[in-house]
């Protein structure tokens, strides 16, 4: 039902926005790649079970471990410089400036999936650009280096996206989740290391506390999507933008410039659009077939 998948959609955002909050308390203290080597080290303790659940009748054995364990080392980088951006710059402009990451999965499709990038779309995604221009004004304020991590994050999250959906070709869901926990952990350990420094009590607490909301979050997320077309729930996913900017301005007293919002504003009409014309394409094919 669709109001089914705009629930699971909206407590998508909510866990997604709980778990930012969290880092953002958590602040520069701790080194960005130990946090995420912790949180993800939580994830994959979490879902442990889920892997002995949902053991494929194969086992987990895979001929595309290369493929795996680039994923995950790609996945794991977009990681870490989402956390250190988190760190230094409001989460209201970390929130905008990640929902570009669907722009970059539309133009990765195109030059290494052979998909079509019709010239409607082509436009959404220069529209998109411009809206993290807006967010950014190059040339006209100085760039944060954390809004630069953020924005260098979004196109490292989209190549684990295509990396996934590559996989799901020969791979089943359970395998391919199962790996980039893996994976994932294994890539954060090296930059963990260099910063290595023991973790306060409350830290692991946080920290236990984003891995617990972000397993839920991507739990909530496949609910939605399986709910209700996609079409129907990205549109209130954009809602994230309102929480975090909530949050951030009761919790830690950030007041977002209105460029942050007619940015996001922009990159949100364009993936809304780009998302739309996803589902046409799949819908034409499926009465095509």
């Amino acid at each position: 039902m669709p109001l089914a998948g705009i629930g699971w959609m909206l407590l998508t955002g909510l866990l997604f926005v709980g778990v930012t909050g969290i880092v953002r308390h958590l602040g520069s203290d701790m080194g960005a790649g130990q946090a995420a080597f912790v949180r993800y080290a939580f994830g994959l303790i979490l879902l442990m079970p889920v892997f002995v659940y949902q053991r494929p009748p194969g086992g987990f054995v895979s001929r595309r471990i290369g493929l795996h364990a680039l994923r995950g080392l790609v996945h794991g980088a977009a990681v870490m410089l989402w956390f250190y951006a988190m760190a230094r710059i409001p989460i209201a402009q970390v929130t905008a400036l990640g929902f570009t990451a669907p722009i970059f999965t539309t133009v990765g499709a195109a030059l290494f999936l052979g998909e079509r990038l019709q010239a409607r779309r082509i436009g959404a995604v220069l529209i998109a650009f411009a809206g993290a221009l807006i967010i950014l004004r190059p040339g006209l304020v100085a760039i944060n280096p954390g809004a630069l991590a953020q924005l260098a994050a979004a196109p490292l999250f989209a190549t684990s996206f295509l990396l996934a959906k590559k996989l799901t070709e020969t791979e089943p869901s359970a395998t391919i989740v199962a790996y980039m926990a893996v994976f994932v952990t294994l890539a954060l350990l090296p930059p963990a290391l260099v910063v290595w420094r023991p973790p306060t009590p409350e830290e692991l607490v946080w920290l236990c506390a984003t891995a617990v909301l972000a397993t839920l979050g991507h739990y909530t997320l496949t609910r939605a999507f399986r709910a209700a077309d996609i079409t129907v729930t990205q549109p209130f996913s954009f809602l994230q933008l309102v929480w975090a900017t909530l949050l951030g301005f009761y919790l830690f007293g950030e007041r977002p410039d209105v460029w942050t919002w007619i940015g996001g504003a922009i990159i949100v009409a364009s993936a809304t659009y780009i998302a739309h014309r996803e589902s046409r394409r799949r819908e034409d094919r499926g009465r095509a077939a």
